[in-house]
C-alpha cells in the first residue's frame, strides 16, 4: 500500500511567505498563492533577524580593523627574540 506524499499548500497548515521571502529558491507557487517548502509559518522565521533557510539573503560578517600602535609592537617583537 502506498501514500500519497504529494504535499497540499492550501490545506491550512502552510501560511503563506511574507516579503522577505521574495527571491529565495524555496518558495512554491501553487493556485492558492506562494509557500515555503521547507517551512510551515516563514514569518516566524523572520521574527528574530535572518531566516536560516533563505537561499537569496547572507549574513553580514562585520569585521573590524584592529589599529596597533607601531612602537609597542617593536617593543613586543624585541622582547619576544630575547
Amino acid at each position: 500500500m502506498q501514500k500519497n506524499t504529494a504535499v497540499n499548500y492550501s490545506d491550512g497548515r502552510y501560511k503563506p511567505v511574507v516579503e522577505k521571502c521574495d527571491g529565495c529558491e524555496r518558495i512554491v507557487e501553487e493556485a492558492a498563492g506562494k509557500y515555503c517548502q521547507s517551512y510551515l509559518n516563514p514569518s516566524a522565521k523572520w521574527r528574530l533577524g535572518i531566516c536560516n533557510f533563505a537561499t537569496h539573503a547572507k549574513p553580514e560578517i562585520a569585521v573590524a580593523k584592529i589599529r596597533v600602535n607601531p612602537l609597542k609592537a617593536a617593543k613586543r617583537a624585541s622582547k619576544s627574540k630575547k
